[in-house]
């Protein structure tokens, strides 16, 4: 009863009754909606370290920044309740102000050997997300990229497994009603084939004591791209559809779990 009290909150009246629409770009989509410097929601961006390029600069943290960060931002503000402020931050691990906000976001975990993580950092995230935070990662691709990101992941919570989530989980229910995860393409690429040699999405999560998920691994498949090319002419709305929903659902999950 509590859940669905929150989610009263958060869904605008027609949420439920209309189909999807990805937001529309305006003339200044930035001014033209409703954002707000104390808002509930802000996008972060977890900057990090990869073995073989570092982190410092532009490195494979910051693939599709910033278009897709505030491309998502507008998509939760035009299709949900929430307020929303305009501008995505960028964090890394060790900052302690990563307890402000209850959502990350993570991608290219795989690329240049995987994520290097110093144990303050493993250990900040670590608290974080056993303190109700949630960390959303996505696109990385194929079984190289996996063996990356579990490598550096089992230092944060060699206690824990990484378990598939299944289409009946609540986490693709909770506010658009999804089939499960979804293999969204990059640009000039489609949905029949994935990249390095698996044609299928897949979810996994690292759960807390009591199942919440606190990671949520999006593994072949490409939010990012489907929010940063919204407006993009080549780029099919089914995928930028599949993008923003998949997203809402797993923000509406961190902000009722």
């Amino acid at each position: 009863m509590v859940l669905l009290l929150v989610l009263a909150c958060l869904l605008p009246p027609s949420a439920l009754s209309q189909p999807f629409q990805p937001p529309r770009m305006n003339t200044s989509p930035l001014e033209s909606l409703a954002y707000d410097v104390g808002g509930e929601f802000n996008f972060v961006r977890v900057q990090f370290d990869s073995y073989y390029g570092g982190g410092m600069g532009y490195g494979p943290w910051s693939i599709d920044f910033p278009d897709a960060d505030r491309n998502f931002l507008r998509g939760v503000s035009r299709l949900t309740n929430i307020r929303v402020m305009s501008d995505p931050i960028v964090l890394r691990l060790d900052d302690e102000r990563i307890f402000d906000y209850p959502f990350l976001y993570m991608l290219e975990v795989g690329q240049g050997g995987g994520i290097s993580m110093r144990p303050d950092e493993s250990q900040n995230l670590r608290e974080y997300l056993l303190r109700g935070g949630f960390l959303l990662i996505d696109d990385f691709w194929g079984q190289r990229e996996w063996d990356n990101f579990y490598s550096a992941f089992t230092q944060v919570f060699p206690d824990r497994e990484i378990v598939e989530l299944q289409p009946d989980h609540e986490i693709f229910h909770v506010y658009y009603d999804i089939d499960g995860p979804q293999l969204i393409p990059a640009l000039y690429r489609t949905d029949e084939y994935g990249e390095q040699g698996i044609n299928h999405a897949s979810n996994h999560a690292i759960l807390d004591d009591s199942g919440r998920i606190m990671v949520l691994v999006n593994w072949n498949s490409d939010m990012g791209d489907g929010w940063e090319h919204t407006y993009h002419p080549a780029y099919p709305t089914r995928y930028a559809n599949a993008a923003y929903q998949l997203g809402i659902n797993y923000l509406m999950y961190s902000l009722t779990h």
